[in-house]
């Protein structure tokens, strides 16, 4: 082959070269699920804990090394509750399981009693025997099994945060990685408050109310506030079934969808736009296909993280010429005519 034809065909042969490259991860990426989650998590609390630490030097004289130690005890304390107010949660709500299926049968006969008022034909029997079929509580008690999964690997976590607290104490950081610290820290912070202001609200609004399981609907808020766009429609829609089932269609779910839905808009809309700025400077359509790339690979935790991991793999494409266009890409960098 020519040098001429060998260089005619470069350009397809790079294509190729990066779908197999991107395949080869992919493949990797799914069959070492199990390793990567907690790693990737101990490394999003590590450069939490960094940039805490940071702080800590710069605002009080604190030692780097005392300022780890504080963020490991203080993600140690985090965690610890948060598994707390989940199993609580998750306990309740099974306990009340059996009420709650009462309850959708009540509702059932109000509604069929409400069809026949305006002479709709509806086949009682039918409907009893395909809800019966439908395992309605177990897929909603597996919610509650998919929230405590993500604290299974609670040991092998904790192992990776003190590995990366005693690599931070003792290496100097490239430039970039304390660039990409930076920018990956401040996101996770602010998304941190925001989904804690989230949840808070969240709360008070179903706790005035007096709405069942609310504490479980403020953790579920504070999780799913994580995923862009979808998560916070989501955990607006998610009170629907416990109010239908405490109080039918009334008032209640009226009110508590009209305030949870100004809730997520004001601090989706407002607050977070104007803390976060850009953001990761990731194109919005970039964001979707991220969010959905990522929850084929790793599920519900990759949908959490999906933003951070694409903003992480865009800044090392940045770094290098050949892939800086791809780059330029993820950020929004194209037009559609």
């Amino acid at each position: 082959m020519t040098k001429e034809t060998a260089s005619k065909f470069a350009p397809i042969n790079t294509v190729c070269l990066m779908i197999l490259a991107a395949s080869a991860a992919m493949s990797v990426l799914v069959y070492t699920k199990t390793v990567l989650m907690p790693f990737v998590i101990a490394l999003f609390i590590s450069i939490l804990a960094n940039s805490l630490a940071t702080w800590l030097k710069q605002k009080w004289k604190v030692n780097y090394l005392v300022g780890l130690v504080c963020s490991f005890l203080a993600f140690m304390a985090v965690l610890i509750l948060a598994v707390s107010f989940i199993s609580s949660s998750i306990e309740s709500f099974v306990a009340g399981a059996d009420i709650y299926k009462d309850r959708l049968n009540d509702s059932l006969d109000w509604i069929l009693d409400k069809a026949s008022n305006y002479h709709i034909n509806i086949n009682a029997e039918f409907v009893n025997e395909t809800l019966a079929k439908i395992p309605v509580f177990n897929m909603v008690k597996s919610v509650g099994s998919l929230i405590v999964s993500l604290f299974t690997n609670i040991l092998l976590i904790t192992l990776f945060v003190i590995f990366m607290f005693l690599g931070n104490a003792s290496a100097e950081k490239p430039a970039f990685v304390g660039n990409v610290q930076k920018q990956i820290s401040f996101y996770l912070l602010v998304k941190i408050g925001v989904s804690l202001l989230a949840a808070l609200c969240t709360w008070i609004v179903l706790a005035t109310t007096k709405t069942e399981l609310a504490m479980m609907l403020a953790v579920l808020t504070f999780i799913l506030n994580f995923i862009p766009n979808i998560g916070p429609v989501i955990a607006t829609l998610s009170p629907v079934p416990v109010l239908f089932l405490q109080y039918g269609f009334d008032w209640h779910m009226l009110l508590v969808l009209t305030l949870l839905t100004a809730v997520h808009f004001v601090i989706g809309n407002i607050l977070e736009t104007r803390w976060l700025g850009q953001g990761m400077n990731l194109h919005p359509l970039v964001v979707i296909a991220s969010l959905i790339f990522w929850a084929l690979v790793w599920g519900v935790m990759g949908a959490l993280l999906a933003v951070p991991l694409t903003a992480i793999i865009k800044m090392i494409l940045e770094q290098h010429e050949t892939t800086r266009p791809i780059a330029r890409v993820l950020g929004g960098g194209f037009s559609i005519k």
